[in-house]
C-alpha cells in the first residue's frame, strides 16, 4: 500500500531542470555529475543494507559531491524513523504495514515503493550438517511458539541420524527478515519460538553461530549466503514440489517458495525533492545489475526493471 504521491512531479521537474535535458517517455533524464551535492540517508532492513551500501559506494564514485549515508534498525526501525521524517529513503525486506502506513500519513509523509533487488531467504546450517532439505513442516516444527524441539534427531521424518542439539540463530523482531519467515513458515507474522539466539539486526553474528555449532541454524538474506559460501551450508527447501535450492534463478523464478521476496526502497516525498535523492533512486534502478554484483545479491529481473523504470517515468509525466 502506497500514500497518494504528493509532490513527486514536483521532484522530478527540478532535476529535470538541473539536469539541462528532459528523457523520453521510457526514459528517466540524465545528470551532470558537477550539478549534483549534498545528503542521501538511508535506513532500515540489514538484507537490503549489503545492496544500499554498493549503491552508495557506485554512486558517490560518479557524484563525488554526495554523500549517502546507510544505516541498518531493521526494517520496521527504518520505518519507524522515515515516517517520522528523519531519513529520505527507507530500506525494506516487506511491505510497509498499515500501522506504518498509517504513521506515515499522520506525519504528512507521502512515498513510493520500489522493487530493487530480489532475495532468496535462506536457511544456513553448519557445512558438516548431513541434511541437505527441510520441507516446510519441518521447519515449521522447529521454529513455531512453544515448539520443544530440542535435537535434530527429533524432527518428524528427518531420514538422516543426526544426533546433535538444535542451536538456533535469528533477527529480532524489528527486522523484516523476522517478519517474513514466521509469515511463510509459521503462518503468522511475529509468530515463532522465543528460545533461539537472537541476534538483533547483526547478521555476522548469526553467520559466527552458526560457523561454529555443528547443529546450528540461521536464516537471514541470500547476501550472506552468498558472501559465506565456504563456511556455512544452505538448506534446500520442500514446499510439496520437492527440494529447491536458493539461488539467483529460483528467486527470481518464484521457484524457491515460500522464501522468494523483493526488496524494496521506499523513498519520501520530500527525500526526493532533492535532486540527489531522485538521482540515486534512478541509478539504483539503471545501474541494477552492477550493483547487485557488488553486493553478491540478486537483481531484478529484466520485466521487473523495466516495470521499475516505467513508474520512475510515470512520475515525470
Amino acid at each position: 500500500m502506497t500514500i497518494r504521491r504528493l509532490g513527486l512531479a514536483s521532484a522530478l521537474m527540478a532535476l529535470t531542470v538541473i539536469a539541462g535535458c528532459g528523457g523520453s517517455d521510457d526514459e528517466t533524464p540524465e545528470v551532470n555529475p558537477a550539478a549534483l551535492s549534498g545528503v542521501v540517508s538511508l535506513d532500515g532492513s540489514s538484507t537490503v543494507g549489503p545492496f544500499a551500501e554498493a549503491a552508495a559506494e557506485l554512486f558517490e564514485s560518479e557524484y563525488p559531491d554526495v554523500t549517502v549515508n546507510v544505516a541498518q534498525s531493521g526494517t520496521g526501525g527504518g520505518f519507524e524513523k522515515f515516517c517520522n521524517g528523519e531519513t529520505d529513503i527507507s530500506n525494506a525486506s516487506r511491505p510497509i504495514s498499515d500501522e506504518e502506513a498509517a504513521a506515515c500519513a499522520a506525519n504528512g509523509v507521502a512515498y513510493e515503493q520500489l522493487t530493487v533487488a530480489n532475495d532468496a531467504l535462506t536457511v544456513m546450517v553448519h557445512p558438516d550438517n548431513p541434511v541437505d532439505c527441510l520441507t516446510v513442516e519441518q521447519l515449521k516444527a522447529i521454529w513455531e511458539p512453544g515448539s520443544t524441539l530440542t535435537n535434530w534427531n527429533e524432527i518428524p521424518n528427518l531420514g538422516v541420524d543426526f544426533d546433535q542439539p538444535i542451536d538456533l540463530y535469528g533477527p529480532g523482531t524489528d527486522s523484516g527478515t523476522f517478519d517474513y519467515f514466521t509469515d511463510a513458515i509459521n503462518g503468522e507474522e511475529g509468530a515463532q519460538r522465543e528460545d533461539y539466539n537472537n541476534i538483533g539486526e547483526n547478521d555476522n553474528v548469526g553467520l559466527q553461530g552458526v560457523q561454529g555449532s555443528v547443529g546450528g541454524m540461521f536464516y537471514a538474506g541470500f547476501t550472506y549466503y552468498n558472501q559465506n559460501r565456504d563456511s556455512v551450508k544452505a538448506l534446500q527447501i520442500d514446499a510439496g514440489n520437492g527440494c529447491v535450492a536458493p539461488s539467483e534463478e529460483t528467486a527470481q523464478d518464484g521457484s524457491y517458495t515460500p522464501l522468494s521476496r523483493g526488496l524494496f526502497m521506499y523513498p519520501s516525498d520530500a527525500g526526493l525533492a532533492k535532486p540527489q535523492v531522485l538521482a540515486f533512486i534512478e541509478f539504483v534502478i539503471n545501474e541494477n545489475e552492477a550493483i547487485a554484483a557488488g553486493a553478491d545479491a540478486i537483481p531484478l529481473t529484466d520485466a521487473q526493471k523495466q516495470d521499475a523504470l516505467a513508474k520512475l517515468a510515470s512520475l515525470t509525466n
